[in-house]
């Protein structure tokens, strides 16, 4: 048998046993290399061509290091799942403590106490509610919504909003609002998409009887839109006239990202019968994911001592992940984060918008809590409108990327845009930062919108660089 290389090098022969920090000191440096050959291979080219292969060799609570040293500040918090920042203390001990009690962990025929203690914890948080599943993501989470919904009310169809995302899993995928993420993936589970807000769609909808639930993010990750005032409490009376679950999906929002420990509390009388959890319950270091549910649903699926493991997960409740959940709750309550995500996301987005008049790309800044939009527009001079055609031409979103790059590159700020051709940037930090990352990242926006509106330099050339990179994937 024939042993595999990596590509133009031979793997250097070590003593017998496994040393982690060896290997990476012999091999970290084939890291690209490494992904192109045996992992997603377009991943690395497009980090190379948007100027995003960087080598980072630490990192921190909001901040990342390379070799030389430079601090890169974090606005996007590993899509969410950094919530406390990464390496946080408190979570870090909690990991060493519980692999060295050497617990008797996932028998499959015993009932550890973490996983109870961490459900009682959770569910504190939402009183309405009783019981958790504890899978291994955010998808898991809604993966479980979905089967659990349908078992209970007896019928197929789930309702999910326009440009919804929940998942890339065959069931989340299919409530998921984009068709580039649907393409080719099909037949997928019986579904209709409905526009946030359309209470008349999502009634007409129920009235066809086949409706298990509407599963709804509170706030969209996909371009940063909340809900409009007062939907879900009317979405969820319409619900539950027509024997219909409500499913709210907090993976992304939950745990205080919004200024609310959850998202859909910040409006007034709404209880979800489902809520589906990830992301900053893992602290960053072991996939986790909860679907919390009233005691009546949990109760239908698992009738019988049949049904006892009728859904389940291999790694569900495994001790790392609860160790970590239990610490990382602890940490929102002992250091109040919610309160920081809700006063320092005020301050970040009041600043943000006190300069939507004085930069006309610049169209709005939304969002809540530590949550925010950032949205740019047509502009209404000559010069730069006929540079925004040049780019809306070849693909939508190409601006929003081009204020991406200058954060990173220049300014040492890692952002993302929000989503396939949107001209909107997401800022979703560690919700420990405060007022000095404000300053850094509204000072270096403010530069780099400067630049944009200067007509000319480095950040329109680079927009011409992506302009052709689109014409040729296209």
């Amino acid at each position: 048998m024939t042993e595999r290389t990596t590509p133009g090098t031979t793997p250097p022969t070590r003593d017998k046993g496994f040393d982690l920090a060896a290997l990476l000191a012999e091999r970290g440096g084939e890291r690209y290399e490494l992904h192109t050959a045996y992992l997603n291979h377009q991943l690395p080219r497009m980090l190379r061509t948007i100027g995003f292969d960087k080598v980072y060799e630490r990192a921190e609570g909001a901040y990342f290091w390379d070799a030389e040293g430079n601090d890169y500040l974090d606005m996007l918090a590993g899509f969410g799942v950094m919530g406390l920042g990464r390496h946080h203390p408190v979570v870090r001990k909690a990991l060493h403590d519980v692999l060295d009690a050497s617990l008797a962990d996932l028998t499959r025929f015993d009932c550890q106490p973490l996983p109870g203690l961490l459900a009682e914890k959770l569910l504190t948080h939402s009183p309405h509610l009783d019981r958790v599943f504890f899978g291994n993501s955010g998808t898991e989470a809604v993966e479980t919504a979905l089967k659990f919904a349908r078992y209970a009310t007896g019928k197929p169809r789930i309702l999910y909003c326009s440009h919804a995302f929940h998942g890339l899993t065959t069931g989340s995928l299919s409530v998921n609002g984009e068709d580039g993420f649907r393409d080719g993936f099909a037949p997928l589970l019986p579904d209709t998409a409905i526009e946030m807000g359309d209470l008349d769609a999502l009634e007409r909808e129920l009235r066809r009887g086949d409706v298990a639930g509407f599963v709804v993010e509170p706030i969209q990750g996909k371009g940063v839109y909340a809900t409009p005032p007062g939907f879900l409490r009317a979405a969820q009376e319409l619900l539950r006239r027509h024997k219909a679950l409500l499913i709210v999906d907090e993976v992304q929002t939950g745990l205080g990202r919004t200024g609310d420990f959850y998202a859909y509390q910040h409006e007034e009388g709404v209880e979800p019968d489902l809520v589906c959890v990830a992301k900053a319950l893992s602290g960053g270091y072991v996939p986790v994911g909860a679907t919390l549910g009233k005691d009546w649903i949990f109760k239908k699926v698992y009738s019988s001592m049949d049904r006892v493991l009728v859904h389940s997960a291999s790694f569900g409740s495994n001790a790392q992940a609860m160790a970590a959940g239990l610490a990382v709750l602890s940490v929102i309550e002992d250091e109040q984060i919610v309160a920081n995500a809700r006063a320092t996301g005020d301050l970040l987005r009041s600043r943000l918008a006190a300069l939507v008049d004085r930069y006309e790309l610049l169209s709005e800044v939304r969002g809540r809590g530590l949550m925010i939009g950032i949205e740019f527009g047509r502009p209404t001079s000559i010069g730069l409108r006929s540079r925004w055609a040049m780019l809306q031409k070849a693909r939508k979103g190409l601006f929003a990327q081009m204020v991406v790059v200058p954060l990173l590159q220049r300014h040492r700020i890692l952002t993302q845009v929000s989503g396939d051709h949107l001209e909107v940037i997401k800022l979703i930090p560690p919700l420990t930062i405060g007022e000095r990352e404000v300053d850094r990242f509204v000072t270096a926006f403010t530069a780099v919108m400067d630049d944009a509106h200067g007509g000319g330099g480095l950040m329109w050339d680079f927009g011409r660089t992506l302009v052709k990179q689109a014409i040729t994937n296209r």
